[in-house]
């Protein structure tokens, strides 16, 4: 009896026993299996990692062993666009050798030059020195002379799409893809090919306008890891290395002689945008000459003609034929002055554009400013006593051969009761009280101008850009390190100037740029060695450029200048003219206008 219950104890203890162990055993062992499973699966994703990496600089090995090239720059002839005669014909940015400097002179601006950005175009003074811009952003300026804002700009753009790989190598395996099919040998498999064209349809229709990895949909990963197994497929199908190599770099030219020439399509529209005038202003102009003509004589007659030749008011010049663009320079210096009774504005115009100028103003009078509308046509002393040697430049872009652009030179004999006078271009805006200026030390010089010559902005410029310092002429009196300024917003001191004789001396400089090719550019270079040594250096508040081609001007900037540029292609009253900037502008015209109205000019 004592040995039966010993029997029945020992078995109950070791079913015991065996509850607990068991469990225990089981679950280590599962433990270990999932383990296992994992760590193979993670080797087996570093692996593939791995080979990925190791393909791509072996790719890349390859490649430089073979001199694949580099993209080319994109390359514009002078006889493509009549805009780009002159200084557009020079490349921003890269300081050229003795011998392209004399070829560039040498052949009159035939030769082909890079371009780094995209072009722009101003009808009207210191834009002249810009050509062709960016196309919009745009290519012309190399990226140190880019603006701190926008290197700050792409770091951070490059920092967001860091994170952003899957996107990135959905789109590398689609090139990859795309690359097989397009070298697949003769003796490749259809099965292979019919199954890459397939995972391409799927991964395009995967990624389609997706930009970021959280809007990829939940099925893309799988079709990757598809993707990858079908692309190392044919790279085993297709191992010859050396002829995938000449097929991409095929491929690779042929996508860049695109590029090229999509660029070239939209610089030459923008430029024939830029050059074309809108509807709108057309019809204004017609509207405004009509009503012009129907007044009496005595209804002509702007009021406050007595001021015009007072020496102790503030006088502006402003030479153009565009009729908002002067309004607007009007109105925003006007609704900026703190004394706006003591300014004077002269507008010199053309002939064609004088009724519709006068009307506008006779419709729409400065308030308590003073302004007079002069034609160019008016001015006999003109022809008669000077060689207007601008009309011989060689060059049909109007640009370069317009008698409005080169009136500047002719300022003392413009204005010869006047002392000082600040010559404004069309496309500039008023920010700020400019009275201060009138009080600015010139330190006996003619000019006072904002200088370019900072390598950092974008407004940045040099001699010998367009100077050919190769003539022994020019190198014996100019130092192509000299600093250059600006046109657009210059203070000139007419006594000084006439002192000087500054207008014989331009005159000696246009005919010698006439007999041989020293200058490049229309009336830019001409004022640079024509004020040579007799220009002072404004303060930068002053006069800020480039809102007509460059998008990355800081608006702290822009708020702290009393004149802010729009040189370059892209006018504010232009559809091409950037958006953010357009404000700027339009703000200072009332659009509610009956005339503007009628025409469909819009802000």
């Amino acid at each position: 009896m004592k040995l039966l219950r010993r029997c029945q104890r020992i078995l109950i203890l070791s079913l015991l026993s065996l509850s607990v162990l068991a469990p225990l055993i089981l679950v280590s062992h599962r433990l270990k299996t999932i383990t296992s499973i994992g760590r193979r699966e993670f080797i087996d994703d570093l692996w593939s990692m791995k080979r990925r990496d190791v393909e791509a600089l072996n790719s890349v090995e390859q490649e430089a062993g073979e001199s694949l090239k580099e993209p080319k720059p994109i390359v514009f002839e002078d006889k493509d666009f009549q805009s780009k005669q002159g200084i557009n014909s020079l490349e921003f940015g890269s300081k050229p050798s003795k011998e392209q400097k004399d070829k560039w002179f040498e052949d009159g601006g035939e030769k082909k030059h890079s371009y780094k950005e995209t072009g722009r175009h101003d009808s009207n003074l210191h834009g002249q020195s810009r050509g062709v811009r960016d196309v919009e952003k745009e290519i012309k300026y190399p990226q140190h002379n880019r603006s701190a804002a926008k290197r700050d700009k792409n770091a951070q753009i490059a920092q967001s799409r860091s994170v952003d790989y899957k996107v990135k190598e959905i789109k590398d395996q689609l090139i990859r893809a795309k690359a097989y099919l397009s070298f697949a040998p003769p003796g490749s498999t259809a099965h292979l090919m019919k199954e890459l064209r397939q995972r391409v349809k799927e991964l395009e229709h995967a990624v389609e306008e997706v930009t970021c990895d959280s809007d990829l949909p939940k099925s893309a990963l799988q079709k990757m890891k598809n993707m990858e197994s079908s692309l190392v497929k044919a790279g085993h199908a297709f191992p010859d290395c050396s002829a995938m190599s000449s097929k991409l770099r095929a491929m690779t030219e042929n996508a860049e002689e695109q590029v090229r020439m999509q660029k070239k399509q939209t610089t030459y529209l923008l430029n024939l945008a830029a050059r074309t005038t809108p509807k709108g202003f057309h019809c204004l102009s017609m509207r405004l000459t009509s009503e012009y003509f129907a007044l009496q004589p005595s209804e002509k007659q702007l009021l406050e003609q007595q001021k015009l030749h007072d020496t102790k008011l503030y006088h502006y010049a402003v030479f153009s034929d565009n009729v908002l663009a002067c309004a607007v320079v009007v109105n925003s210096t006007i609704s900026s002055a703190t004394e706006p009774e003591k300014i004077v504005f002269h507008l010199v115009t053309n002939s064609l554009n004088l009724p519709a100028m006068s009307m506008w103003f006779l419709l729409n009078p400065p308030g308590k400013a003073t302004i007079e509308v002069l034609s160019m046509e008016d001015f006999k002393w003109l022809s008669t006593e000077y060689d207007l040697g601008w009309k011989m430049q060689n060059s049909s872009d109007p640009r370069f051969t317009s008698e409005l652009n080169f009136l500047r030179f002719y300022l003392p004999n413009i204005f010869p009761s006047l002392d000082k006078v600040i010559l404004l271009d069309h496309d500039v805006v008023v920010q700020k009280d400019l009275s201060g200026l009138w009080h600015v030390d010139m330190k006996g010089k003619v000019n006072a101008a904002v200088e370019t010559c900072q390598d950092s902005e974008v407004s940045f410029l040099r001699m010998d850009m367009f100077i050919n310092f190769s003539d022994p002429v020019i190198k014996n009196k100019f130092n192509n390190k000299a600093c250059t300024w600006a046109f657009g917003m210059n203070l000139f001191d007419l006594r000084r100037w006439r002192e000087e004789n500054l207008t014989a001396l331009y005159h000696k400089y246009l005919r010698l740029s006439n007999e041989r090719p020293i200058l490049k550019g229309g009336s830019l270079p001409l004022g640079w060695v024509t004020f040579y040594n007799q220009t002072t250096a404004l303060e930068r508040r002053w006069h800020v450029l480039g809102l007509g081609h460059d998008s990355t001007v800081l608006l702290d900037v822009i708020r702290k200048a009393a004149v802010i540029h729009f040189d370059g292609v892209r006018k504010p009253w232009l559809d091409i003219g950037f958006g953010e900037y357009k404000e700027l502008w339009s703000k200072y015209m009332d659009f509610n206008n009956p005339y503007l109205q009628q025409c469909n000019i819009h802000g």
